[in-house]
């Protein structure tokens, strides 16, 4: 009855993880239609002469890609975990194959291997999040590269030459702001997503983990 329960409520968890995704992404996406509205959007890639933002947007997508697909997996090996079928190929049922036969203390080996393998599953979630950082700080670098080679002390006294040297000056720091905006808030947006993919990840490790030590018992 207590793992009855127990499952009863893991499942609407996994169900929920799916859920809050999206939410999250439906809420972010509101809010970039209405940016995108008010023109802020076209104005940052036009802004852009350099066409990082259009990579570092496109590292975002790729990476919003890959955890959609981590959170589906994830919740659907969580409700086999839970609603466990012998006769069904899942990962709960590779899990128990593994362990069977195997001792408390081999057991426990296998349980921290299972645990680094999920987590290393999702880490690269967490690394592209992480370069999108990267590349806006490389933006960042770029524009100032850019604004700072059209100044030329010797002709700040030409008349004629402070426009082009402004326009030039204007251009690089458009590139190293957008970009580092661009990366920061599409990393703000990653990171939300992948810390909902790891609690939903732990709680599947927390299924499997009891499910095998069910078994162990029974």
């Amino acid at each position: 009855m207590i793992n009855q329960k127990r499952a009863q409520q893991a499942k609407g968890q996994s169900h929920l993880l799916i859920l809050r995704f999206a939410l999250i992404n439906i809420v972010a996406l509101a809010l970039l239609a209405a940016a995108a509205v008010q023109g802020l959007v076209e104005r940052v890639f036009v802004s852009d002469q350099t066409y990082l933002t259009v990579a570092i947007a496109g590292v975002f997508i790729v990476g919003l890609v890959i955890c959609t697909a981590r959170v589906w997996e994830t919740s659907r090996n969580l409700d086999q975990a839970n609603d466990f079928d012998p006769l069904q190929s899942s990962r709960a049922a590779e899990y128990l194959s593994v362990l069977r036969g195997r001792s408390g203390d081999s057991r426990s080996i296998l349980a921290s291997t299972l645990r680094l393998s999920l987590s290393q599953r999702i880490s690269i979630v967490r690394q592209t999040a992480n370069s999108l950082v990267l590349l806006g700080l490389i933006g960042t670098v770029i524009g100032f590269i850019i604004a700072l080679s059209g100044v030329d002390p010797d002709q700040a006294s030409d008349v004629k030459a402070i426009t082009p040297m402004v326009s030039t000056l204007i251009q690089g720091m458009s590139t190293a702001l957008y970009t580092t905006l661009v990366g920061a808030v599409l990393n703000v947006w990653l990171m939300v997503n992948y810390h909902l993919l790891a609690g939903g990840t732990v709680k599947l490790i927390s299924a499997l983990v009891e499910l095998g030590e069910d078994h162990a018992r029974a």
